[in-house]
């Protein structure tokens, strides 16, 4: 069918602001992991265990439910989702145990994929030569939401009860929620008479036939799993080391501004150039902040780098892989960003659980070993799989 709606400028802010509102509920957990650990009397390792588990609940999301998108109208699609992610947030603010809070916190992870349903969706509408900058700006709006979720919670895990902010995000959701209804662009797909099961049942071949999305999956797996080792122990490390409360490690997440400014220029770079050479930007970005914080994380100013560094790789490989992912067919887009991003994600949730562990066993020295090992496991499948030199643009 010729598509009716084009990519105006204030759809692609939209757009990119409702990605970033959505996935911070991910994040929220990190910088007050103390906070809860304390509240609900339990150890720093359940603690982790209940981060990874909202990390874990997004990884399943994106399997199960993103490949609607291909079948169902992705404009009442995600309005259906964010109203269950609000849900979700409420159940967090409500739970009494930290049994209900595991249970809502899998939740959260789970119903709030709607930003892997507006990705495919914006790269649908973007014109063919200008996808990977309509890309990086949606890439944009994703990692502010991230650097700011961990800010928000953390700030305000200083100010009031931390249960709170998962009521104000559920508040802030509901806004949005509101405005995507009147301000969304109809998808003029309508629905397509696809099976669910059929459907589900295509994402594994659709991975063993195409080596680009086979290395996009590896990478992503990797680098998101390196991001979430500093991400998911650093409240730990800046208790043990400085004696600093969730405030500091929610500021220092507003360090990844540098990544959100770059997505746009690593888009452009994409298209111009390769997704091979910024992929390959992403790993020695996120090599050199481990070394950092190894050798000088004793030192903010080494944190304060290694951060920038790290988040600047996370970005060259988040928006390199998905103008991989959306280069493929048109047809199969929510199923293929399916499949990458529930790699990402199953390589976040290992990241948290693994170096939540590794702190447990030999502290910052051990993080930055867990780290190492994704770091090889993403440069042995950029040399095995690797990427291609140039992105072709499959309609299909």
């Amino acid at each position: 069918m010729t598509r009716q709606v084009t990519l105006s400028r204030r759809t692609l802010l939209l757009m990119a602001t409702v990605t970033g509102v959505i996935v911070a509920n991910l994040n929220f957990i990190q910088p007050i992991e103390n906070l809860i650990a304390t509240d609900f009397r339990v150890s720093k390792a359940i603690v982790g265990l209940l981060a990874m588990l909202t990390q874990l609940g997004y990884a399943f999301g994106l399997l199960l439910i993103v490949p609607l998108g291909d079948i169902f109208d992705r404009y009442h699609l995600i309005q259906f989702m964010m109203g269950l992610s609000i849900l979700s947030l409420l159940l967090a603010y409500w739970a009494p145990t930290v049994t209900v809070f595991g249970i809502a916190t899998t939740l959260v992870g789970v119903t709030s994929v709607a930003p892997q349903i507006i990705i495919p969706y914006a790269g649908y509408l973007a014109p063919a030569l200008q996808r990977g900058k309509v890309l990086g700006v949606v890439l944009s709006g994703l990692l502010t939401g991230i650097l700011l979720s961990r800010s928000f919670s953390g700030l305000l895990g200083s100010l009031i009860p931390w249960q709170n902010i998962y009521l104000v995000a559920a508040v802030i959701d509901l806004f949005f929620l509101v405005i995507v209804h009147w301000r969304l662009p109809r998808d003029q797909r309508g629905h397509r008479a696809l099976n669910y099961g059929a459907v589900i049942r295509t994402l594994p071949k659709l991975l063993v036939t195409q080596k680009p999305l086979q290395g996009a999956a590896l990478n992503g797996f990797c680098l998101f799993g390196i991001s979430n080792v500093l991400w998911s122990t650093l409240a730990f490390y800046l208790a043990a080391q400085y004696h600093l409360g969730s405030n500091v490690a929610g500021l220092l997440g507003l360090l990844g501004i540098a990544g959100v400014l770059a997505a746009p220029m690593i888009g452009t770079l994409v298209d111009q150039r390769s997704p091979r050479l910024t992929v390959g930007l992403g790993m020695v970005f996120s090599g050199i902040a481990f070394v950092i914080f190894w050798l000088a994380g004793h030192w903010l100013f080494g944190l304060i780098v290694g951060i920038i560094l790290l988040d600047l790789g996370t970005q060259f490989s988040q928006v390199s892989n998905q103008a991989i992912v959306q280069s493929l067919n048109r047809q199969q887009s929510s199923r293929n960003n399916s499949v990458f991003m529930f790699s990402y994600f199953l390589g976040g949730s290992f990241g948290t659980l693994a170096a939540t562990w590794a702190w447990g066993q030999a502290g910052w020295t051990g993080v930055c070993g867990v780290a190492l090992v994704f770091l090889v496991l993403a440069f042995i499948g950029h040399l095995r799989i690797g990427e291609p030199e140039k992105l072709t643009v499959n309609n299909g």
